[in-house]
């Protein structure tokens, strides 16, 4: 079993126009199929998960699909501070496309009775990551744990740039599923076929 997973939803937009909606309607969809894997990984005992909110490079959306995203980022923190959890968002904190909302969270946050640890990257990049390594001395993500799993729905094989440290010996699942129709059963099927990789870690 993986102590630490990673998440890249991805295909919120072509949910939206599968069904003739403005593409900024496919972000909160999203948000709720968050919840039903975040329900199925908590029920597991899994330690760590991270998940890819939105990039930097995503500045240059329409204005429409921008506020859609921020919005939907916003809405999933406010609920996950209902939960028990050690919550952290990691990204650009000191740019417009960074919500004012969630600056509280940008240290690490006990919710609740604490437990598993999220991740919600929030206007990254691994440039910037590696922006304040060589001011700071240390990583932007630096107290996020090496990824044993990387999840990606929306049929593409691809990082996009998602914690390039962490997820160097990471096995990488692709679903079809496009993010906003993703059920619980998605990460199970992502577990099994976790069991048949590897498991040297480069060793």
């Amino acid at each position: 079993m993986p102590k630490h997973i990673g998440i890249i939803p991805d295909g919120n937009r072509r949910w939206a126009d599968q069904r003739s909606l403005p593409r900024g309607r496919g972000y909160l969809p999203g948000v709720d199929a968050a919840f039903r894997i975040l329900a199925e990984i908590k029920s597991m005992n899994i330690e760590e998960v991270s998940v890819y909110g939105f990039t930097k490079e995503n500045v240059h959306r329409p204005s429409e699909q921008r506020i859609a995203f921020q919005e939907a980022c916003v809405e999933a923190v406010r609920r996950l501070s209902f939960m028990n959890a050690e919550l952290r968002v990691i990204g650009d904190s000191n740019t417009p496309m960074f919500p004012t909302e969630l600056i509280p969270y940008v240290d690490r946050k006990i919710l609740g009775t604490g437990g598993i640890k999220i991740n919600l990257l929030i206007n990254y990049s691994w440039k910037w990551d590696v922006d304040v390594l060589r001011e700071t001395g240390r990583l932007g993500s630096y107290d996020v744990s090496p990824i044993d799993l990387i999840v990606r729905w929306g049929g593409r094989s691809r990082l996009s740039g998602f914690l390039p440290i962490q997820s160097a010996y990471s096995d990488i699942c692709v679903l079809e599923n496009l993010w906003p129709d993703s059920m619980g059963d998605d990460i199970h099927k992502a577990l099994e076929w976790y069991q048949w990789q590897d498991p040297t870690r480069g060793g």
